[in-house]
């Protein structure tokens, strides 16, 4: 009995027959299969979105949260789980279409130098780096950033532009979170010349092929990676039409107007941009739209759209259950949340 409780033997996941990952103490499928660097569709990872879904052929998984909200009865009987939410109780094997795009950047870890960095708002700032090689990414992804000489945290932060393959330069924009180890560094300090480290690409915030309208919805320094997506649309000539919301705290937290209206003067189809304003001074001279973004959001709707979202969770949990409620299938809504470590501890 005792030899048989020490001998026990590690679970093995299996995706699509490759090569079995193993599979980690408490490990849900989507933490083992990142870990190994598969890229395994995602978005939301608490189980709010359907975007890891997969089907289980062989095993059985303890799920951590109820997935019948999100699965439709005809999924679940034919054996759809949540990859984000399911941990295997031994070994399992699943079938998933994986995120081709994403898999296609191989990551890579560069040294680099700040070469600019300057304001946008009083809270977020802008850095321009420059590494030791181009470094592919889809327009949306994201990079892990360290400045070793002066923090010991790594923070993960969107390229805020669209790639540039004869570039070797990248943008980011960070936010300064109170008592943030690296933000506060950034905020703070004069990087001008301060040595780097950038990892990445990850993530599968990019926009998807499809003729359906773009509804995209960013809160802020969540518009670097809707900006960067845009900017590539733009690039790569898409046809199709844009309404962009952009939530934001009063006027002095809008940034990065005149590039917004350059991708909207020349877009090739209707483009659309609001800026919505939560706690703005009754006594201003601003003429647009207040209050949230979920106060705007079902007027411009029509339930054919498919939904690009970055910024606070409490903007993009809102913003989703509007979607939703609006016909918009999960399957059609991105999003990536940006959560700070203390957000995570709590």
């Amino acid at each position: 009995m005792l030899s048989r409780f020490f001998s026990k033997q590690p679970k093995m996941l299996t995706i699509n027959g490759a090569q079995p990952i193993e599979v980690k103490n408490k490990e849900t499928i989507l933490q083992a299969a990142l870990r190994a660097d598969v890229a395994f569709p995602h978005s939301c990872r608490v189980g709010g979105c359907a975007g890891c879904k997969c089907q289980l052929d062989e095993g059985t998984v303890r799920e951590l949260t109820e997935s019948s909200y999100i699965l439709s009865s005809q999924e679940l009987s034919q054996g759809y789980i949540l990859a984000c939410q399911a941990v295997p109780r031994d070994n399992v094997s699943i079938r998933v279409d994986l995120d081709t795009l994403a898999q296609s950047f191989e990551v890579s870890r560069q040294a680099g130098k700040v070469s600019k960095q300057w304001k946008l708002t009083h809270d977020i700032t802008a850095l321009q780096i420059t590494l030791a090689d181009n470094m592919p990414y889809a327009s949306g992804q994201y990079a892990n950033l360290a400045i070793p000489n002066l923090s010991n945290s790594v923070r993960s932060y969107s390229f805020a532009c669209a790639y540039d393959a004869s570039s070797h330069q990248v943008e980011l924009y960070i936010k300064h979170v109170k008592g943030g180890a690296l933000s506060a560094v950034v905020h703070e300090q004069n990087l001008v010349g301060e040595e780097v480290v950038l990892d990445g690409p990850h993530g599968n915030f990019y926009l998807r092929d499809s003729d359906a309208p773009i509804v995209c919805i960013a809160g802020g320094s969540g518009l670097a990676p809707v900006k960067a997506l845009l900017e590539q649309a733009k690039k790569d000539d898409e046809q199709r039409d844009v309404t962009f919301v952009f939530g934001a705290r009063t006027q002095q937290d809008l940034y990065c107007l005149n590039e917004i209206n350059d991708i909207s003067q020349s877009w090739p189809a209707n483009f659309k941009f609001i800026p919505v304003l939560s706690d703005e001074p009754k006594d201003s001279n601003w003429q647009g739209e207040k209050g949230y973004v979920t106060n705007i959001l079902p007027s411009l709707l029509t339930g054919e759209e498919q939904a690009y979202l970055c910024g606070p969770p409490a903007m993009i949990d809102s913003s989703v259950q509007v979607l939703r409620n609006h016909s918009i299938p999960s399957n059609q809504i991105f999003f990536d949340k940006f959560i700070s470590q203390a957000h995570l501890a709590a």
